[in-house]
């Protein structure tokens, strides 16, 4: 093998796995975890190939410091495991404490947001 050849293998090497490296950080890395907690606005089953579940639960409200108006909050989420959307689906509109993974990036098979709900923590009735 020449030299020349050598570089080329070593270059490609190179390139590969630093790509790969990119392709891990970006949409397999899990970048943060957390429980958020909120009402169950909508779960649904969506999506041209890749059919996903996607929903979005609506946070209490939190007091803001100028106007002194309350305001929601939304987290919107995909869901990884059939059998937590299907809970959450027999259970709209209830309050949910959901349990979520975040990505940098959203790959198709995965849903459509970079927050993946994988389990429910509790679930009850809203307060009045």
């Amino acid at each position: 093998m020449t030299t020349g050849k050598k570089v080329f293998s070593i270059a490609t090497v190179l390139i590969v796995l630093i790509l790969a490296g990119i392709i891990y950080y970006r949409y397999y890395f899990v970048f943060g975890e957390g429980v958020k907690a909120g009402e169950l606005n909508f779960i649904v089953k969506k999506g041209y190939l890749f059919k996903t579940y996607e929903g979005k639960i609506i946070q209490s409200g939190i007091r803001s410091r100028q106007t002194g108006t309350v305001q929601s909050n939304e987290f919107e989420f995909s869901v990884s495991d059939e059998e937590v959307a299907k809970k959450m689906m027999a259970n709209s509109g209830k309050s949910f404490e959901l349990h979520y993974k975040e990505y940098k990036g959203a790959l198709p098979w995965r849903g459509f947001s970079v927050y993946v709900v994988d389990s429910v923590v509790t679930m009850h009735e809203p307060l009045p």
